[in-house]
């Protein structure tokens, strides 16, 4: 190739054009087989290991190329601010791609530790103390035991860790 480039320089590719013509189909086949260069897919991961429980701050997090189409065909957060503020529901380790469903919301009702329960219907408001049977985050239902009658209800964790119970 060298010897090609320094021909053409001097002058003396017209009496290599035997030689160039077949380098340059040569050239040509070569290119046509070599794949084009794909954008690789940026997505977050842990920069260091995240236990269950902790909550994904920014400075947890990094970026690493991954294949083209990752993303489609593993169920992996692409972005950063999906899982920033989230609570880790299983360790994730440096390097890997988090799965959507390795992070929750935030436990904001601890199993067995006292919240308040509140029942709210046409203005009359009842509340009551109540210990939950399971953690959970703002939104989800749980179930919890009144302590004063022992009944178990279900109810929706508020904002606030209240849980409400009855008609929305």
């Amino acid at each position: 190739m060298i010897g090609l480039v320094i021909a053409m320089a001097t002058g003396t590719a017209s009496r290599m054009s035997g030689t160039i013509r077949p380098l340059a189909g040569l050239i040509a086949m070569l290119a046509a087989l070599t794949p084009t260069l794909v954008r690789a897919d940026m997505l977050p991961v842990p920069a260091m290991t995240i236990r269950p429980g902790d909550v994904i701050t920014e400075s947890m997090l990094t970026e690493r190329a991954f294949p083209p189409g990752y993303t489609a065909r593993f169920a992996s957060v692409v972005d950063a601010g999906q899982v920033i503020g989230k609570s880790a529901r299983r360790m994730l380790l440096p390097g890997n791609p988090i799965p959507y469903n390795a992070v929750s919301e935030p436990e904001i009702v601890k199993r067995g530790v006292a919240a308040r329960l509140v029942f709210e219907a046409d203005g009359l408001i009842i509340t009551a103390l109540a210990t939950p049977l399971q953690s959970a985050g703002a939104g989800e239902h749980i179930r919890v035991r009144n302590v004063d009658s022992g009944l178990i209800v279900s109810g929706v964790v508020q904002p606030d860790g209240s849980i409400r119970v009855g008609v929305p």
